[in-house]
C-alpha cells in the first residue's frame, strides 16, 4: 500500500476523499440500516457491514494507486516505521484523514437530513471493547503486510473481506482505524461512539498495529539461501 508517484497534494487530497468517502458509506449505511430493520439490530449491522466492506474493495482500487490508500492512521504509522513513506508526508496523511472523516460524517447527516453537527451518545466501553479493537487492528494489519507481500492485486478484496468478517467476530465491530474512530464520535446514529469511549479504542488500535508490524516483520524476513 505505498503510493505511486503523484505529487503530495493529490496523495493528500486522494486520502481525505477516501476517509469522506469511507465514512459516508459507514455512517450512512448505518442510518439506512436502523431506519429499515424495524428495531432489529442483527439485520440493521448486517446492512452496515456489507455496505462497509464493499465500499472499501472500491476506494481501495480507486486511491491505491495514487496514496496508497492508507485511510487510516494506524496503516499510515506502521509504513512510517517500515520506512515506505516519510515523516512529514505521514504527519499530514493523518491530518488528511482525520479532516476527511470528520467530512464523511457531516456528509452522510446531511444526506438523510439528520443534523449536522452531533456528539454521540452510544457508550462503547470496557476492557472486552478495548481488546476488540485492539484485535481488529491486528488482523487489519495482519492482512495488509501479509496480503500485499505476496498478493499485492488482492490487497483491496482482503480488507475489504476481513473488515466484512471483523465487523461480526469483534465486540466492538471493528473500527480499527483512530480516524473512523473520532469521526464516528461526531454522529449520534447506529455507527456512533460517545466521545469518551474513543480514547480507549484508539491506544487499543495503536497498539494492535504496532503488535502486527513487529510480528510481522519477523514473520515475512526470508532467510538467506544455504
Amino acid at each position: 500500500m505505498t503510493a505511486a508517484r503523484f505529487s503530495l497534494v493529490r496523495r493528500l487530497v486522494a486520502e481525505a476523499l477516501g476517509s469522506a468517502l469511507l465514512l459516508t458509506v459507514v455512517i450512512g449505511s448505518g442510518i439506512m440500516g436502523e431506519r429499515l430493520a424495524g428495531g432489529n439490530v442483527a439485520v440493521a449491522l448486517l446492512g452496515n457491514t456489507l455496505a462497509t466492506g464493499a465500499g472499501l474493495v472500491v476506494l481501495i482500487a480507486v486511491f491505491g494507486p495514487i496514496s496508497g490508500a492508507h485511510l487510516n492512521p494506524a496503516v499510515t504509522l506502521v509504513l512510517l516505521l517500515r520506512r515506505q513513506i516519510a515523516p512529514p508526508a505521514a504527519l499530514a496523511y493523518v491530518a488528511a484523514q482525520v479532516v476527511g472523516a470528520v467530512l464523511g460524517v457531516f456528509a452522510a447527516h446531511a444526506m438523510f437530513a439528520e443534523p449536522i453537527l452531533q456528539l454521540s451518545a452510544r457508550s462503547r466501553d470496557g476492557p472486552a471493547q478495548a481488546f476488540s479493537e485492539f484485535v481488529a487492528a491486528f488482523g487489519l494489519l495482519a492482512t495488509i503486510l501479509g496480503v500485499s507481500r505476496f498478493r499485492p492485486d488482492f490487497v483491496a478484496v482482503a480488507v475489504g473481506l476481513y473488515i466484512t468478517a471483523a465487523y461480526w467476530f469483534t465486540a466492538s465491530t471493528s473500527f480499527a482505524n483512530p480516524a473512523v474512530t473520532l469521526a464516528r464520535s461526531l454522529s449520534d446514529t447506529f455507527a456512533g461512539i460517545a466521545p469518551h469511549s474513543a480514547p480507549p479504542f484508539i491506544l487499543a488500535q495503536l497498539l494492535g498495529a504496532l503488535a502486527a508490524a513487529g510480528l510481522f516483520g519477523w514473520l515475512l524476513r526470508e532467510e538467506p539461501a544455504r
